[in-house]
C-alpha cells in the first residue's frame, strides 16, 4: 500500500458532501449539422451541469439539447449549428441556432416551420413535465436562420 492517501474521491463522502451550485452558468459551442453532433452536445451539456453543481437538471437539459441539435442537424446537414447553456434566475435556458434559410413563400414558411415542432415532440412532452417553456423563432439580424429555445424553471 502507498504511505500517501489516494486520489480517489471517497463514493459515500462524495454523495454526502454539499455541493457547491452556482448562481449564474453559461457555455456555448459551435457543432457541425451532423448526426453525431448530438451525442457532442449531450457530452458537453452533461459536463457543465456537473462542473456548475446543476446536475438536477441533467435529465431534461441532456434529452433537451440532443433533441434540438439532431433536429436543428438534420433540417440543416453540413452547416454549423450554434449551442448555448445559460442558468441564471433559476431558470436554465437552452438554445439552438440553425443556419435553415427563410422561405418567402408564406406557406412553405409555415409547413417547414410544423416540420420542426413535430420533430420536437419528445422535447415539448419532457418541457411540460419540467414546467418549462419552448418554442422556435426566426433568428434577429445580422443572423440568419432559426432559434429554438428551451427555458426550465428550478
Amino acid at each position: 500500500m502507498p504511505p500517501y492517501p489516494s486520489a480517489a474521491p471517497c463514493p459515500a463522502v462524495e454523495a454526502s458532501a454539499p455541493r457547491f451550485v452556482s448562481p449564474r452558468a453559461a457555455v456555448s459551442l459551435t457543432l457541425p449539422g451532423h448526426p453525431r453532433s448530438s451525442a457532442v452536445a449531450r457530452g458537453a451539456v452533461t459536463a457543465a451541469l456537473r462542473a456548475h453543481g446543476l446536475t438536477a437538471y441533467r435529465l431534461p437539459a441532456v434529452l433537451i439539447a440532443a433533441e434540438l441539435v439532431a433536429v436543428a442537424g438534420v433540417l440543416t446537414p453540413g452547416r454549423d449549428l450554434y449551442l448555448s447553456l445559460r442558468y441564471r434566475d433559476d431558470v436554465l435556458r437552452l438554445l439552438v441556432w440553425d443556419q435553415h434559410p427563410h422561405h418567402p413563400v408564406p406557406a412553405v414558411e409555415a409547413l417547414c416551420r410544423g416540420r420542426r415542432r413535430r420533430a420536437l415532440w419528445l422535447l415539448a412532452a419532457v418541457v411540460d413535465d419540467w414546467g418549462g417553456d419552448w418554442g422556435t423563432c426566426e433568428a434577429s439580424p445580422p443572423q440568419r436562420g432559426t432559434k429554438s429555445w428551451v427555458t426550465l424553471p428550478r
